[in-house]
């Protein structure tokens, strides 16, 4: 639930989100799959992939009052994150690609029309972080990248 002292959606689970470590969070996302573009001979551009596994890349970063509870991650580490980023389908003919964040205090799907928009809850493996500290502004800068397993 987000409150005072933890003013985000975003859930790490087992590392957790300490408070004021993530307030004016941002989350990108990018594909991991196996797509595999090529051209043919007549210039068409094809996907040689089997198309059956797309994933996603992820990056977080925020910066704050305090950092992450990242001591002690590692490269490979494999984490659940329930995402701050709301995905979205067509109600009528759609379904969620991903779990749902359901077991969070928020709301994590909700409906907009005849769309349903929901925050997915995702496995990812630990790719890389950074943590950086401005003395002078106090500022904890961090960035967690992660890739979905």
């Amino acid at each position: 639930m987000i409150s005072a002292d933890n003013p985000t959606l975003l859930r790490l689970d087992p590392i957790s989100v300490p408070p004021y470590s993530a307030r004016g969070i941002s989350e990108e996302f990018s594909l991991d799959g196996d797509a595999q573009l090529a051209r043919t001979v007549n210039n068409t551009l094809i996907d040689l992939g089997d198309g059956t596994s797309e994933k996603y890349r992820m990056s977080i970063t925020c910066t704050d009052q305090n950092m992450p509870a990242l001591d002690g991650v590692r490269r490979g580490m494999v984490l659940t994150v329930d995402c701050s980023t709301e995905f979205s389908y067509l109600t009528a003919t759609g379904s969620p690609s991903r779990t749902v964040a359901s077991t969070t205090d928020d709301p994590a799907s909700r409906e907009e029309g005849a769309y349903t928009l929901y925050r997915p809850r995702l496995t990812m493996m630990v790719a890389d972080y950074r943590l950086s500290f401005d003395e002078w502004g106090a500022a904890c800068n961090w960035s967690l990248d992660l890739i979905e397993v």
